[in-house]
């Protein structure tokens, strides 16, 4: 599962341009080693063979020598010395760069940085999906009945380990602190998304989102928890199309279950 990290720890970038920059280098070397080779076979084959076949043969020599298949023409006693010094040149160069490169792209940094290279590909094809806003119970509940029906949930949370569960339960994720989640909201493709429910138990940041959103996709649907008829209005105010105020919802219910309970008792 992936994670789109919108504070992307800057180092990952760094490593792998710093790892490619290196194994340019790594490369150059090892070409320069085989047209050194070559030339220097060439120069020593005092044999009567056509131009194009003496080139060819040490290139072909050369190549093998870089690539450590050892399946060599044969050689006097002057290319032998040569290639001896070549072979040594070569081990050295492959020294250099197995140590230059190894271990550099698995680092935690380089991973989140791939990580977010894969991600901004799968949102950028991402469509009539559901955006859920935090991951605390109330948003876990919603999008597990939303996977449950088959919808493609996008949950965006402020929490690494919330973040690494919603993963883990098979969401598509966008990590964010709080005050970034204007980023993370441009990033969670609201120009194509069916929804967008805000689950987060803090209001006033409840009532930021709704902002955002509403200023990004003002025909996006916007359903949003409010404490009471004030917190109601701010919300729809704010572009929120559905405002779900849960103490009425749980008066509701209780009342429904004291009318059966009557109804049932003799």
């Amino acid at each position: 599962m992936w994670i789109y990290r919108v504070n992307e720890p800057r180092l990952g970038a760094l490593r792998v341009r710093e790892w490619r920059r290196r194994a340019r280098h790594a490369v150059a070397l090892i070409v320069a080693v085989l047209v050194v080779t070559t030339t220097g076979l060439m120069l020593l084959d005092e044999s009567n063979a056509p131009f194009g076949k003496r080139l060819f043969t040490a290139l072909w020599d050369g190549v093998n020598l870089t690539t450590t298949l050892g399946d060599f023409s044969d050689f006097d006693e002057r290319q032998k010395l040569f290639m001896l010094a070549a072979m040594f040149v070569t081990m050295l160069v492959g020294a250099y760069a197995i140590s230059r490169l190894t271990g550099m792209l698995s680092g935690d940094d380089v991973i989140a940085y791939r990580e977010n290279r894969t991600m901004e590909r799968k949102l950028g094809h991402l469509s009539n999906h559901i955006v859920v806003v935090g991951y605390r119970s109330l948003g876990q509940r919603i999008a597990a009945k939303l996977q449950d029906a088959g919808d493609t949930v996008l949950v965006v949370a402020a929490d690494k380990a919330l973040a690494d569960q919603a993963a883990q339960r098979g969401h598509l994720v966008i990590l964010s602190a709080p005050e970034a989640f204007d980023d993370a909201l441009r990033h969670a493709r609201l120009d194509s998304a069916r929804a967008l429910i805000v689950t987060t138990p803090d209001s006033d940041a409840n009532l930021a989102i709704t902002l955002l959103t509403n200023s990004i996709n003002k025909s996006l649907p916007i359903i949003a928890p409010g404490e009471s008829n004030l917190r109601k209005t701010l919300l729809q105010n704010a572009g929120a199309t559905h405002v779900v105020i849960g103490d009425d919802i749980l008066a509701d219910a209780l009342i429904d279950k004291l009318v059966i309970h009557a109804e049932a008792t003799p």
